[in-house]
């Protein structure tokens, strides 16, 4: 960058490396960043330097956690007979966030995809099979994401869950709550049929 200081332009590139955050938008971040006081500024990179520091996984569900185990796998009001099974720590929050679930989680970290060489040994598997072993889980409810790879992932757990002798289910896909027919695509409209439930 012309005529920019190489502060400045450093830390305007490593801005952008964030997602969801362009040039302009990093350069935004960095002017505001000069603007505010040094302690504010050494507020954000200790926060910063903390995250790195501090987390880690949780050794019993893969989730992120600032202690092991997290809190969620501490928690004993929660169900844990039943493990709901996500490809990454970010997709627990939404499902939390819904106050339906008491149940625990497993973090597979990724989802099978042949194509960029990621196979079912390289994701948290095992370690789920091991969690089954003591007999206490009666169910894992599979949340993966409703894409190719959520769905070779679903295929493949369904296949090492089977002999496992613990009921397998997984989220029902369908419809958006204030969405309408016509603007429905083929494959949700096909799923909200097959998850159709009697009244």
């Amino acid at each position: 960058m012309a005529f920019v200081a190489e502060p400045i332009a450093n830390l305007i590139g490593e801005f952008s490396k964030l997602p969801g955050i362009g040039p302009k938008s990093a350069q935004r971040l960095v002017y505001y960043l000069l603007r505010n006081s040094d302690e504010e500024a050494k507020a954000l990179a200790e926060a910063i330097l903390n995250l790195k520091e501090k987390i880690g996984l949780c050794s019993i569900c893969f989730n992120i956690t600032d202690c092991d185990p997290c809190l969620i796998c501490q928690d004993k009001q929660r169900d844990h007979s039943k493990i709901c099974v996500v490809e990454k720590p970010s997709d627990i929050l939404p499902l939390e966030r819904t106050g339906k679930y008491q149940g625990v989680y497993h973090v597979l970290h990724g989802t099978i995809n042949p194509s960029q060489g990621i196979a079912p040994e390289q994701l948290k598997i095992n370690e789920l099979l091991s969690r089954l072993q003591d007999g206490s889980v009666n169910e894992v409810i599979l949340a993966t994401n409703p894409n190719l790879e959520g769905e070779t992932t679903v295929l493949y757990l369904r296949r090492v869950l089977a002999p496992r002798g613990v009921r397998v289910s997984r989220l029902a896909r369908g419809l958006p709550f204030g969405g309408e027919l016509e603007y429905a695509d083929d494959v949700t409209l096909a799923q909200a049929l097959e998850s159709r439930q009697e009244f």
